[in-house]
């Protein structure tokens, strides 16, 4: 009988230990993942900051206690430095985990702000409000759909501004200072486009639209050195497009490049629109 009674209490003793341990390794295993993920985030500083590097100027979660909430949990839940990679001036938060959706709360005299590939939906007027000394921002490859109207009103400093890959159809205003704008591959239609939405911004030198849905080609500064339309749905042009009508005296000396590739307009039935400019736009000829 003593055998039998030892036997049963190994039954049901055996599978919990078992599983104890199964757990105790996933557990291990995931805190190696995690501080082999930090390293890796301390060697990309590095190689950033190049041989002057110095390791006091970045905090990332691998310098506080492991105390980062269950899998699931929400990014806003965790100090922004303790998800992202602060460097002086510069905040990368990057394929965070867990799921970032919104613009995180930004240290103060932050100049450069990178969150790519995160599921950012909305840009609010409060998110950069407070943040004025802002000279680049980059939300390429979110989930943006809408951007409040006076969300980057404050940025007085704002010198790049990449909103691409994300579902936006409509632009709000954007800072004057601006010298390179991309939001290639949204949702965006000319009505969702202002028609004086780029013409104030007199240092643009980079204007990226491309892969969108817009009918129509936008108002383009004459500062624009660059600009990229092709993929859309642009169907005719005029004289006043990129040149001054009549005006066969007119030369636009800094536009460059223009790519009209994409489009269902044919460019050989608008002649007279491109004699401002030193090379053709790139596009459908016949």
């Amino acid at each position: 009988m003593g055998t039998l009674r030892v036997l049963f209490l190994l039954s049901f003793i055996s599978p919990w230990v078992l599983c104890s341990t199964g757990k105790q390794q996933d557990v291990l295993l995931n805190r190696e993942a995690n501080l082999e993920a930090k390293r890796s985030k301390r060697e990309a500083a590095a190689l950033w900051l190049g041989e002057d590097y110095d390791s006091s100027m970045v905090f990332l979660a691998a310098d506080e206690p492991d105390n980062a909430p269950a899998e699931g949990g929400d990014a806003l839940e965790l100090p922004t430095c303790l998800l992202c990679v602060c460097l002086t001036g510069s905040v990368y938060c990057e394929e965070v985990v867990p799921e970032m959706t919104a613009v995180p709360t930004l240290p103060k005299e932050t100049a450069y702000f990178y969150a790519r590939y995160n599921k950012i939906k909305k840009i609010t007027n409060k998110d950069f409000a407070d943040i004025v000394t802002l000279k680049r921002i980059d939300l390429t490859g979110n989930l943006i759909s809408e951007i409040e109207e006076g969300a980057f009103s404050k940025l007085t400093l704002l010198e790049e501004l990449n909103l691409a890959e994300n579902q936006l159809v409509k632009l709000p205003m954007l800072p004057g200072k601006l010298t390179t704008f991309n939001a290639n591959h949204n949702r965006l239609k000319t009505k969702g486009v202002k028609a004086n939405a780029f013409k104030k911004l007199e240092k643009l030198i980079n204007l990226f639209l491309g892969d969108n849905a817009l009918e129509a080609v936008p108002v383009i500064p004459q500062s624009v050195r660059i600009v990229h339309l092709q993929n859309n749905n642009i169907t005719d042009i005029s004289s006043e497009t990129f040149c001054k009508g009549n005006n066969t005296y007119y030369i636009r000396p800094n536009l460059m490049e223009v790519r009209l590739d994409g489009n269902p307009v044919l460019l050989s039935k608008y002649p007279d629109s491109f004699t401002c400019l030193k090379s053709l736009p790139v596009g459908q000829y016949h």
